[in-house]
């Protein structure tokens, strides 16, 4: 069984088509997995539907609390990518041992289509919380990174190597 902990994110957010704005509505999660055609045993549990920005204390220590009450060992949470590093930073100071924890997010809604970088991050996550040693990672654009090795170029929209 494989826990998603949805938190929001730029993955999750909804246009307006009239105004313009984003704003959440509902996850999509439940949906990408039904239109991906995934036989995976799921459970979804959100947390919250905030843009990572937002996310208060109280947020962050309910997911990492989350992540620790879970008797699964294969979790995916889906993040916003501006503060993505620091919340699997947090939950990698907790030393969940035998758990595999993947945070993914998007650069672009999913209810945006095909422009969305989100179902393909949400493919890789799966794939990777199947495979991965336990540990906490951060998985983008069909790459995987070690919790502590990783930043988001800001500049040109995309997740990094650090060393």
């Amino acid at each position: 069984m494989i826990k998603f902990l949805i938190t929001g994110g730029t993955f999750d957010k909804s246009y307006n088509h009239v105004n313009g704005e984003l704003f959440f509505k509902k996850t999509h999660l439940p949906e990408m997995i039904e239109r991906s055609k995934c036989n995976l045993k799921i459970s979804f549990e959100t947390i919250t539907m905030k843009d990572s920005l937002d996310l208060t204390k109280e947020d962050i220590y309910n997911i990492v609390n989350s992540c620790k009450k879970t008797r699964y060992n294969k979790i995916i949470i889906t993040h916003g990518t501006d503060t993505i590093t620091r919340t699997a930073e947090l939950i990698a100071k907790e030393n969940l041992k035998n758990k595999t924890i993947i945070l993914t997010g998007a650069m672009i809604p999913y209810a945006f289509g095909s422009s969305s970088d989100g179902f393909f991050n949400l493919g890789c996550a799966l794939s990777f919380v199947q495979t991965l040693n336990p540990g906490v990672y951060i998985t983008m654009q069909g790459e995987y990174f070690n919790w502590n090795e990783v930043k988001k170029n800001k500049k040109f929209g995309f997740f990094e190597r650090i060393s």
